[in-house]
């Protein structure tokens, strides 16, 4: 029987639903114990799924003044915790997107010898994207971890390259399409008249590519029927402004809340990431998992998430190969694809167990049945970087 901590205190957006997701699958293989630590504020709390696991909440932060009041009562804050962690006494911890006060739970951890992963999402900051000092805490946080996670090659590729990571033992999992209930498409009844929808959806920051999507619509012939909606919350630009000024287009800055997100998927039938830079989308792993069709840019993470997708059209990160990809797609007409049953659940057990298995290659005190098995199987090797820089094969 392994306990494990997972933790991930943000708020709002991607990385409370990735860590929720992963306590989830995590918690449903056989002699695995989870307890999940969020913010007390996070908006998955309103899942009721949440309510199925094991929760240590913790008080963070609404905001700048917030984070500098919480990081003054930081002292309090850590003798708590310390003394719940000590109580329950994890084997290991996971932190599942780096935030802001992951060091003093690095802090505890280590103060009570317990090794713990890091799974970064991002090696870089993007243009616009983060918050103050976010790679510095992140270098310092990784410093101290025990085993890093990449979600992509390309993400792990850029952290062997900085000093801080490069001698880290890193493995590579994958990023499964998160849990929103979103109503599978229908093979046997077409797809009713009007104009094809797209839809661009996430934070709008600036290595989003809006700027190549306004280019782009605006050398489509006029006879094209579509309609593009772009969702999400943002500073205002100058690209924003002229796609709001098109007439087919409509934007809408504001913050998309949880509930809402399976709402939006199904209104779409196309995705668009006309993405400048990116490390891995989780806008399109939804996407996919709920049949709808992909155009993406050929950047970054993006290449290798969806280049064996049949359902995904890659082009080169300019207006004219965007503009290409988007024309041959709206002219098709494309039916969504009818994804498999439980095939998001099934991802993520996929997932959870590997991760779990690389994890105990790369010395954590992982156990259950499940890693004994699948170590001891004729399974595939993969390649995981260790603290030599070899690669060693392990059978998983």
């Amino acid at each position: 029987m392994s306990r494990v901590l997972i933790w991930q205190w943000g708020r709002r957006g991607g990385g409370p639903r990735f860590a929720l997701d992963l306590a989830r699958s995590i918690h449903r293989l056989p002699k695995q114990e989870i307890l999940f630590s969020p913010s007390r504020r996070a908006e998955i709390l309103s899942a009721p799924v949440a309510r199925t696991l094991p929760l240590c909440p913790v008080d963070t932060y609404d905001n700048v003044w917030g984070l500098a009041k919480r990081l003054l009562t930081a002292p309090a804050m850590v003798l708590g915790l310390r003394r719940r962690l000590s109580s329950w006494r994890p084997d290991f911890a996971i932190c599942a997107m780096v935030g802001p006060l992951d060091l003093l739970m690095a802090l505890i951890l280590q103060s009570l010898s317990v090794p713990f992963a890091v799974i970064v999402h991002d090696a870089v900051t993007h243009p616009g994207d983060g918050f103050p000092l976010q790679m510095t805490l992140q270098r310092a946080l990784l410093r101290r971890a025990d085993v890093i996670v990449a979600l992509t090659r390309h993400v792990a590729a850029q952290l062997r390259e900085q000093p801080t990571t490069r001698m880290k033992d890193t493995i590579v999992a994958s990023h499964p399409p998160f849990n929103y209930d979103v109503t599978p498409p229908n093979s046997a009844r077409p797809r009713e008249p009007g104009p094809l929808r797209l839809l661009m959806f996430g934070r709008l920051l600036p290595y989003k590519g809006f700027g190549m999507l306004a280019e782009a619509l605006a050398g489509f012939p006029s006879e094209l029927s579509f309609e593009c909606r772009i969702v999400g919350k943002g500073p205002d630009s100058e690209p924003l402004r002229a796609l709001s000024a098109m007439p087919q287009v409509t934007v809408e800055n504001r913050w998309v809340p949880e509930e809402e997100i399976g709402l939006l998927v199904e209104w779409a039938d196309v995705i668009v990431l006309p993405y400048t830079e990116a490390s891995q989308s989780g806008v399109g792993a939804i996407g996919l998992a709920a049949g709808r069709w992909i155009v993406a840019t050929s950047v970054g993470g993006l290449t290798e998430q969806f280049r064996n997708q049949p359902q995904a059209t890659l082009c080169d990160p300019d207006a004219a190969s965007l503009r290409e990809a988007l024309i041959q797609v709206i002219e098709a007409q494309p039916m969504p694809v009818v994804p498999p049953a439980a095939e998001n659940d099934t991802a993520w057990r996929a997932m959870a167990e590997q991760l779990l298995v690389d994890l105990a290659a790369c010395g954590l005190p992982v156990s259950g049945s499940i890693v004994s098995a699948i170590a001891a199987s004729d399974a595939p090797h993969r390649d995981i970087t260790t603290q030599n820089q070899e690669k060693i094969g392990i059978n998983i």
